[in-house]
C-alpha cells in the first residue's frame, strides 16, 4: 500500500510539473483546447446528420450510435490523459537521456508511460463523462448492465495500456515511436462506430486480433444488454493476456537497449 501511495505521489508531482509547463504557453494551450473541442463538435454533428437521414446505424438507434461514439471518446481521452508521456519517449532514447531514467529509484516503465498527464484531456474528460451519463440514461440500463459497463471500460483501458507499453518497447528496439503511436491512434479511431458496421474479415480483426471492439464497442453493448457471458469472460481474459504480454515485451526490449555510454 505504501508503494502505491508513493507512486501516486510521484505521478501527481510529475503531472503538476507537466501542467505548469503547458499552462505557461497560454496561446498554444488555447489553440489546442479549441481544436479538441471543435473536433468533437464537428464529428458529433456529422454523426447526428447521418442518423437524421437513416434513423439507424447497423441496426442501432441514434441514441445507441451516439453512445458508441461517446464510449470511444471516454476510453480514448482517458488513455491520452494518462499516457501522454509515451508520445515524448523517442527523444529520450535517441539523446541517451533514457539512461538517467533507468538509474533512478523509480520504475522506468512507470516514468516513461505516466510521467506527465495531459491538462487538455483533463479539461475535456468531465464533459465527456457527463455526456456518457446523460445519453446512457436514455438507454434505460439496469444496475447490473451499468456495473458491467464500468468494468469493461476499465478492461478497455487495460488493453490501451498494453498497446502503449508495446509501443514503448518497440521504440527501444527500433527507435520508432511517433509513427507507431499514430498507427495505433488511426486503428482505434475505427472504434468510433460499432465494429458491427464493418464486413469480415475486418470485423474479426478489430475484435480479436486488434481488440478495438473489445476496448470500446463491447462496453457500450454491455450497457445495452447485448453482450453474452462468453463475450464478457473472453474480453477480461484478453485484457489480462494483453497486459502480461506487453510487460514481457518491455522486459525483452530492455535487454536490447544500448545506452549512450555503451
Amino acid at each position: 500500500m505504501k508503494k502505491i501511495l508513493r507512486y501516486l505521489n510521484i505521478w501527481w508531482i510529475m503531472s503538476r510539473n507537466s501542467f505548469s509547463i503547458f499552462l505557461s504557453l497560454k496561446l498554444s494551450f488555447l489553440i489546442f483546447l479549441t481544436g479538441k473541442i471543435l473536433r468533437f463538435i464537428f464529428f458529433i454533428s456529422f454523426l447526428f446528420f447521418i442518423l437524421q437521414g437513416t434513423k439507424t446505424l447497423a441496426g442501432y438507434t441514434s441514441n445507441q450510435a451516439i453512445f458508441f461514439f461517446l464510449t470511444f471518446n471516454l476510453v480514448d481521452v482517458m488513455a491520452q490523459f494518462l499516457f501522454r508521456e509515451a508520445y515524448r519517449f523517442r527523444p529520450l532514447v535517441v539523446s541517451g537521456d533514457f539512461d538517467l531514467i533507468l538509474v533512478k529509484p523509480v520504475n522506468a516503465l512507470f516514468r516513461v508511460l505516466m510521467g506527465g498527464a495531459d491538462v487538455l484531456d483533463l479539461i475535456t474528460i468531465p464533459p465527456i463523462i457527463f455526456a456518457v451519463y446523460y445519453v446512457g440514461r436514455l438507454l434505460s440500463p439496469t444496475t447490473a448492465h451499468t456495473v458491467l459497463f464500468l468494468l469493461l471500460i476499465i478492461n478497455g483501458l487495460l488493453i490501451a495500456t498494453a498497446f502503449h507499453i508495446a509501443v514503448l518497447a518497440l521504440g527501444i528496439i527500433t527507435l520508432e515511436v511517433d509513427h507507431t503511436i499514430m498507427i495505433y491512434r488511426d486503428i482505434t479511431n475505427l472504434g468510433r462506430f460499432p465494429v458491427d458496421i464493418y464486413k469480415q474479415p475486418l470485423q474479426g480483426i478489430l475484435t480479436y486480433l486488434i481488440p478495438v471492439g473489445i476496448m470500446v464497442t463491447l462496453p457500450a453493448k454491455a450497457l445495452m444488454g447485448l453482450v453474452t457471458p462468453w463475450g464478457i469472460v473472453s474480453s477480461f481474459v484478453l485484457g489480462i493476456v494483453a497486459i502480461i504480454l506487453s510487460l514481457r515485451f518491455w522486459s525483452f526490449a530492455l535487454t536490447k537497449y544500448s545506452s549512450a555510454s555503451s
